[in-house]
């Protein structure tokens, strides 16, 4: 069983570039550097559980699938569609739909835990 809370070490994460044609990446401010790990689910699974960790930038994506993600650490601004800005940190819980396309500004180096559905797998 994996156990996630702030504080707790997340162990090792790999390099996870912004190359993803399916989420079709812009980076719009800075140098973000995306890592992360799967500790469940993978290639054609509908559902995944993992940890994310991003460093300070500003990018859109397309989002794959539903997800729920609690902020580790950090401090991440996200602006949806319709242009509503959420701030998100530790502690706080964010729910992203899929084909949501999502501007993330990542004010804060910020680490958090998912779990993501698709209907159609990843």
């Amino acid at each position: 069983m994996q156990i996630y809370g702030a504080n707790r070490e997340i162990g090792t994460l790999e390099h996870w570039p912004f190359d993803n044609p399916a989420s079709n990446y812009r980076i719009i401010r800075g140098n973000p550097q995306a890592s992360g790990r799967l500790d469940e689910g993978g290639p054609g699974d509908k559902t995944r559980l993992g940890i994310w960790r991003c460093t300070e930038g500003t990018f859109e994506c397309t989002e794959l699938g539903d997800e729920l993600q609690t902020v580790l650490s950090g401090h991440v601004r996200l602006t949806r569609p319709d242009g509503t800005v959420s701030e998100f940190g530790a502690g706080d819980t964010v729910f992203t739909r899929r084909g949501e396309r999502v501007t993330w500004d990542v004010v804060e180096d910020v680490t958090k835990v998912f779990f993501s559905y698709s209907e159609d797998g990843f």
